[in-house]
């Protein structure tokens, strides 16, 4: 899908490529990853763009948009502002709309007149979720274990269903948190339980994959069973510290974790090909090496950062 702001009959208001802004928001923010992807992409892409962290906390996120001039192109969202954005859009895609979440925005169409332009929210985290499993090999999971309630979850399990899962169990610190997520299931068709952390012991539990979405400094009282650390591989959202606690008991199992490194890589380029491509299922041009040269900016442990936009998950 064609840029709209570069299209022949754009008008001669609309901003050069070379004045085009992005940024992350959220607070904190310091430490996020992004800017440092983001530039990557760009740089590969020949592409001048922008792309900065600022802080802005829930309550100044609608007067930050509204005071937006139209080099802006876009914003990526990390909490606490996935669900605060919405008041501010026309439009949101399916997954946003399924999780409630947003951490992209595309805005265009700026009036000559200086009026509102278009604002489109999405959600990337769930292909970003999918795309990062398939790299860790897996593609499909039947049975999927769920740990933490918050915003994270509910991208991780929409990444559930889209793998084909039909029973999602979600451990969560506090379960009365989970009914949101247990209406979102159903909405999937998947059958969902929830129960609280002292499940994760159950020696019955037979799962094909456990993904949790915890803050990395987590640690549980009781351990998943040993064959299960062993034998599922954990996909551990978080990454600062690393390895985390559940991920170091995998280790001592036996077992395979992965960080939430890669996640947070492919979310980013799905962020890439609406910013540039207004579609966020339209390869890049060149996109493997748009990858490699974003997989190049990444640190090269896990102690850096904590979610896909660098800030640290809700469990």
């Amino acid at each position: 899908m064609a840029d709209p702001t570069t299209s022949p009959d754009a008008t001669a208001s609309r901003p050069a490529l070379d004045r085009r802004r992005l940024a992350v928001l959220g607070s904190p923010i310091a430490h996020s990853l992004s800017p440092a992807l983001h530039t990557a992409a760009y740089r590969a892409l020949g592409l001048p763009w922008q792309y900065t962290a600022t802080r802005v906390d829930a309550g100044e996120l609608a007067g930050f948009i509204d005071g937006l001039t139209p080099e802006w192109l876009g914003l990526s969202l990390t909490m606490p502002l996935k669900h605060s954005v919405q008041s501010r859009l026309n439009d949101l895609d399916r997954v946003a709309t399924l999780t409630g979440a947003v951490n992209t925005v595309r805005i265009e169409n700026w009036p000559a007149d200086g009026s509102t332009p278009a604002r489109t929210g999405y959600n990337t985290d769930v292909p970003g979720l999918v795309r990062a499993l398939a790299e860790a090999g897996i593609d499909r999971a039947v049975r999927v274990t769920l740990l933490g309630a918050g915003a994270t979850a509910a991208s991780a399990l929409v990444a559930a269903a889209e793998l084909g899962a039909e029973t999602v169990d979600i451990i969560a610190r506090t379960p009365t948190r989970a009914d949101t997520l247990v209406d979102l299931g159903r909405r999937l068709g998947l059958v969902v339980t929830v129960s609280g952390l002292s499940a994760v012991a159950d020696a019955a539990r037979v799962s094909d994959l456990v993904i949790s979405t915890l803050p990395g400094d987590a640690r549980l009282a009781a351990e998943f069973p040993a064959a299960l650390r062993a034998n599922t591989l954990l996909f551990d959202v978080g990454y600062a510290p690393w390895p985390t606690a559940l991920a170091g008991s995998w280790a001592a199992a036996g077992g395979r974790a992965n960080s939430g490194l890669t996640m947070l890589l492919h979310q980013a380029l799905i962020q890439v090909r609406i910013f540039v491509g207004n579609d966020p299922f339209l390869p890049l041009p060149d996109e493997d090496q748009v990858l490699l040269a974003m997989r190049a900016a990444l640190p090269a442990d896990g102690r850096t950062g904590a979610d896909s936009a660098g800030h640290p998950v809700e469990g």
